[in-house]
């Protein structure tokens, strides 16, 4: 068994093996803003509400953006993915404080919580088959509050996966060194054989203090367009002449 690292007031006690040193056998994906993009907020309340012009979904999109400051919307946000509870509650009282979308709060939040409304990036399934095809293990590490495996099913993606590791599950929210170290003992991997690759860099990129690498893709692909994944098979699969 492996010593664990030690920390003095400069660093560790004792030199270990570099992380770098060690090939990358597997990698770790977040799901939304990730792999999957859910549809806009216009579309989606539109689908809930019917017909809705311009103006009045621009007073519905400013009254949410309102919400985000509301002190009950902020508490319910605290700790909002160790439950599937903490999680229904964060998202319907966000919702419900837009004056307009009070009464089908918990419609949206089924919404949310649908398949269907979810779409992968255009080169998520290009990337898990290189990846797989190289002889990578993959994972799922995402702060949710339902199962994620049947949004991936629906767009024929689930197969490329051996774990999923949601935050709900394990009453905890990412970085939690668990949910990392979770992923990584179902894959049979050691940390530093491991990347996640995510969007947050607090969250995501904080699989680094659980011993892995992290690779965090900048924000703001929209729904359906190349999320850039091409550069995480830069970084673990070897160059091809």
């Amino acid at each position: 068994m492996s010593r664990p690292t030690v920390c003095g007031p400069e660093g560790p006690l004792r030199a270990g093996p570099a992380a770098a040193e060690l090939p990358v056998r597997a990698v770790l994906f977040d799901f939304s803003g990730t792999l999957f993009q859910i549809g806009t907020y216009a579309d989606r309340i539109r689908t809930v509400l019917g017909p809705v012009d311009e103006l009045v979904m621009d007073g519905i999109l400013d009254g949410l953006e309102a919400g985000l400051t509301d002190p009950d919307v902020v508490a319910a946000q605290l700790g909002r993915d160790v439950s599937a509870k903490a999680h229904r509650h964060a998202f319907t009282t966000w919702y419900a404080s837009a004056p307009q979308l009070a009464q089908v709060a918990d419609e949206l939040y089924e919404q949310l919580r649908a398949p269907e409304h979810w779409v992968p990036y255009a080169d998520v399934e290009a990337t898990l088959a290189r990846l797989v095809d190289e002889g990578i293990s993959l994972g799922v590490v995402s702060d949710i509050g339902w199962d994620l495996r049947a949004t991936f099913a629906r767009h024929g993606l689930d197969g490329f996966f051996s774990t999923w590791v949601h935050s709900y599950e394990h009453v905890t929210e990412k970085p939690d060194p668990v949910l990392f170290q979770l992923a990584c003992d179902e894959l049979g991997v050691a940390p530093a054989e491991a990347l996640m690759v995510g969007d947050h860099p607090a969250k995501d990129g904080g699989a680094v203090a659980a011993g892995l690498r992290a690779y965090v893709l900048p924000a703001g692909a929209a729904p359906g367009a190349r999320r850039g994944l091409d550069a995480v098979v830069r970084l673990v699969a070897p160059v091809r002449p």
